[in-house]
């Protein structure tokens, strides 16, 4: 990666850095030496104020402002005395100016004709109070002027020192006073401190970046774990996940990308659950087609032997090649009775029709199987003795089943019917009712011919027979099975064939209702 997020957090660390030490840099040497001067007359100020104020209360005492100093002199009180636990108001606030800003004072009462004088430069001060009563001193700069003072700076050649001296009277216009305290050279003092600063700021600048990139190293760790994450989701490889305990911002988003990963790879998992099904439907649907085409085809093929019988038999009549009433008949029977196949089998498909699209509904009713095999059994007597066939069905008691009674009368007349369509060799059709927990099941069995193992699972399609000539012997149209696994699937329960040691048995199961 060109720039990584170690290398730019750095930068920036560095440059808000170097920054920080410009701004400061430059903050020192344009505003320092104001700063400094400012409180250094804030200072002056507020001495002022708290003697001017001590001065007044004493005054208003009626006590002298040299109370609490001893006499060095005729003329000249000095100091405090020292561990004087009864110190008063005015010494206690010189020692503290001495103390705290190095500050010297001398105040002279020209009424009471008394001064004090707090400074170990008692005589210099005491002259420089004069000359600036008397307007004599003249290399001053002034600084600050109130009403009653004014504060003005002035270097002093003996010293090579600058002081800032505060001058005047107090509120009382009797007590003259002159304040001084020496004040650095700021401006070389500005100038070390911005080396120094300098000096210092390169080392921190230094040394932070290289702690920077250590602890940025542990911080982007993380980060790069997620990133090789990232890469293997987009290789659709689910199975990494982040294992970082942290519970920060980074750790959030590792557990948002552990979820994001498992929906994926469900999301992933059911688009292609969803993909093979659509391949299904295709396949299903191109299936339908197949088998649309194919019905057409095997309609029309149905059809057409019935109607050319039809249309030529009625042209045989028309033409009056039957003249003999015989003959006449012979022609009407075989009109009628192809016609008759055709309706038979215009019924079967509407019933079929009904039957798949759900618009026969079921009748569920309690009925009597064995009573309604027998049933059966008896309107085909003639039929059965026309095919020779021997019928097996010793069932005596009821057994009572849950169905539409209509509708699985015609599945087991479908059953006899093809049975006896494909009788041989014995001839022997046997009807078994087998009692189970929670249904029953039916079964017709005749002997004669196994069908093909490849072709029992089409059988229950619409038009379909195991005879690929589609000849007319049998007279079925290859919708009966159809019509059975369509009353079947409506009714939700099994059905089919299986092929035995010397015949077909066809099946199907109902529930039971026996009390």
């Amino acid at each position: 990666m060109k720039h990584s997020i170690r290398f730019r957090f750095t930068m920036v660390f560095a440059g808000m850095m170097a920054l920080a030490i410009a701004v400061i840099l430059a903050i020192n040497s344009w505003f320092l030496e104001d700063f400094y001067m400012g409180e250094k007359v804030k200072s002056l100020e507020e001495a002022y104020v708290r003697i001017d104020q001590i001065l007044t209360e004493l005054e208003a005492e009626g006590k002298d402002m040299t109370e609490g100093f001893y006499t060095q002199d005729h003329r000249t009180y000095w100091m405090s005395r020292e561990n004087n636990e009864e110190e008063g108001s005015l010494p206690k606030a010189l020692r503290q100016m001495s103390e705290e800003s190095n500050t010297a004072i001398i105040m002279v009462n020209a009424v009471q004709g008394k001064a004090i004088l707090f400074s170990p430069q008692m005589d210099f001060m005491e002259r420089q109070m004069q000359q600036y009563i008397l307007g004599q001193d003249n290399r001053v700069e002034d600084v600050e002027q109130a009403e009653n003072y004014m504060i003005q700076r002035r270097y002093d050649q003996r010293n090579k020192t600058y002081y800032l001296e505060c001058w005047g009277f107090f509120s009382d216009n009797a007590t003259a006073f002159l304040m001084s305290m020496p004040v650095a050279g700021i401006q070389d003092s500005v100038r070390l401190s911005n080396q120094f600063l300098a000096y210092v700021g390169i080392v921190v600048l230094i040394v932070g970046s290289i702690v920077m990139m250590l602890l940025t190293r542990r911080m982007t760790s993380p980060i790069l774990s997620l990133t090789k994450i990232s890469e293997r989701m987009t290789q659709l490889d689910f199975e990494a996940r982040y294992t970082g305990q942290a519970q920060d911002e980074i750790g959030i988003l590792g557990n948002s990308m552990n979820i994001l990963s498992e929906r994926l790879e469900e999301t992933i998992g059911e688009l292609k659950a969803a993909n093979n099904e659509l391949q299904r439907d295709i396949r299903q649907k191109e299936k339908v087609d197949e088998m649309r085409k194919e019905f057409i085809a095997n309609i029309s093929h149905e059809l057409k032997t019935p109607i050319a019988l039809i249309q030529g038999y009625a042209e045989g009549l028309t033409e009056g090649m039957a003249e003999e009433k015989e003959s006449r008949d012979y022609y009407c029977d075989v009109i009628m009775d192809e016609a008759n196949k055709m309706n038979k089998m215009v019924q079967q498909l509407l019933t079929l029709t009904a039957l798949e699209f759900g618009s026969d509904e079921l009748t569920m009713e309690r009925f009597d199987l064995v009573d309604l095999i027998k049933s059966i059994l008896n309107s085909s007597k003639i039929l059965i003795d026309q095919k020779q066939a021997s019928i097996y069905f010793n069932e005596e008691g009821p057994v009572y089943v849950w169905a539409d009674e209509f509708k699985i009368e015609e599945v087991f007349t479908n059953y006899l019917n093809n049975a006896l369509n494909h009788l041989e060799g014995r001839h022997r059709i046997e009807i078994r009712i087998a009692r189970r927990e929670k249904d029953v099941k039916v079964s017709v069995f005749n002997t004669g011919q196994p069908i093909p193992e490849e072709d029992l699972p089409k059988l229950w399609t619409k038009f379909y027979k195991v005879d690929k000539a589609r000849t007319r012997e049998y007279g079925g149209s290859g919708i009966g099975l159809s019509i059975v696994k369509a009353i079947m699937d409506s009714h939700q329960k099994e059905y089919g064939v299986e092929n035995k040691e010397d015949g077909v048995e066809f099946w199907f199961t109902l529930d039971s209702s026996n009390l």
